[in-house]
């Protein structure tokens, strides 16, 4: 398997191969080889499906029936490889030869490549390319990079300020505590503050503690496993009390949710019922789903514990067995590898639950969660001790 993208007599070309055929789609205009033209390229394929933009002119291939996954566990090459022997003879028309040029802002399955000198696993003979100290990300919100006789200057759009434009001026002035984050409100012409793990108050500047952790809707915790390395992630098990009034939620995501590849379980609210997705390898995920006349959402507290021996998963809710499921009797993956990290209602400010969970679960969790059990462990995670923002004394009332 394979996914090229080629300049092919001065036609951009993209190539992929997902185990059964070689898809070839070419733009219909050539780039500008002047040397000092910027393009903005788009190409990537929806199962086998692929589409080609260059420029804003679109070129689509429909799909055929065959293979849709792309099955290529190999490093990423950007300008050339490390060897000219690594490219499949059907990759490209022509013999391969590396790229001459400039590349910037590389955006993989949403995720940006940062195009540095440490960042790369390798490569060599790169230079940079603008030859100023203005590149493209120096200026944050749509900035203009100026150059001065000592460094550069940045002139910020309206309702930004800063040396880099990177502070909105609503917060400029904000009261917000040392632990929280500002966020603006244009609309109103203000600001309001998102309080760390511990803390409350309209500028976040009251300590609190909890036990029942309440979400609001944009709140999370990211809880670290400090047993990772110990744990026998063959026999994966995680246990949560939740209770929530809303129809849609993600309640828990067992995974590092840094891109598809990542393996994950989850545990959320859809269509007021409960759903459990897991994810052991290859990215092939599978939703279990709970229907059997029972709604989560009446704002009582419920009990689901999801075990997982090897690709066997059991979930209980409220200790009876609802869901018992081998998702794979051939047992080509059997490992929970999560990375020893947990989700609890969302995720970082700024990530979509949709987006990140590629609508497996819509919406972040609005209710309480407490008692949280990992594996066999004999203690409940300390919530207040993970890191997050926007999560409430689920004790009290308000």
């Amino acid at each position: 398997d394979f996914l090229c993208i080629s300049l092919v007599n001065g036609f951009t070309q993209l190539r992929y191969n997902l185990g059964d055929k070689t898809v070839i789609l070419q733009t219909l205009q050539k780039v500008h080889a002047n040397g000092n033209t910027w393009h903005s390229l788009k190409a990537g394929r929806v199962g086998n499906e692929g589409y080609l933009d260059l420029d804003g002119i679109n070129i689509t291939q429909k799909a055929s029936p065959g293979m849709n996954a792309l099955d290529a566990h190999t490093d990423f090459f950007v300008g050339g490889v490390s060897s000219l022997s690594l490219v499949n003879s059907m990759a490209i028309e022509n013999e391969p030869t590396g790229f001459t040029g400039c590349i910037r802002e590389i955006v993989i399955n949403n995720r940006e490549l940062k195009l540095t000198a440490t960042d790369p696993k390798g490569g060599a003979n790169v230079g940079d390319c603008d030859g100023t100290v203005c590149g493209y990300t120096v200026c944050k919100n749509s900035g203009t990079c100026q150059i001065e006789n000592s460094g550069f200057f940045c002139s910020c759009p309206q309702e930004w300020t800063g040396t880099t434009c990177e502070q909105s001026i609503y917060c400029s002035q904000n009261m917000c505590g040392s632990q929280a984050l500002c966020i603006p409100q244009p609309s109103t012409f203000s600001y309001t503050c998102i309080c760390a793990l511990g803390w409350s108050g309209k500028y976040c500047d009251s300590k609190i503690k909890f036990y029942i952790a309440k979400f609001a809707g944009n709140s999370y915790i990211k809880y670290t496993d400090p047993y990772y390395g110990k744990r026998d992630l063959q026999y994966s098990r995680i246990s949560v009390n939740f209770t929530t009034s809303h129809t849609e939620g993600l309640i828990v995501w067992m995974g590092k949710s840094e891109d598809e590849d990542n393996d994950f379980l989850a545990i959320g609210i859809a269509n007021g019922t409960l759903k459990v997705v897991i994810n052991l390898g290859e990215k092939i995920s599978v939703p279990l789903m709970h229907s059997k006349y029972f709604t989560c959402c009446d704002e009582r507290w419920h009990f689901v514990t999801v075990v997982q021996n090897r690709t066997c998963i059991k979930v209980y809710l409220d200790e009876e067995l609802i869901l018992f499921e081998d998702i794979d009797p051939q047992r080509k993956y059997t490992a929970l590898n999560y990375g020893g990290i947990c989700y609890f209602g969302g995720f970082e400010i700024g990530r979509k639950v949709d987006v990140v969970t590629t609508g497996l679960f819509q919406k972040e969790f609005i209710g309480k969660i407490k008692d949280v059990v990992l594996f066999q462990d004999s203690k409940k995670i300390q919530l207040m001790k993970a890191e997050g923002y926007n999560v409430y004394d689920g004790n009290s009332e308000n």
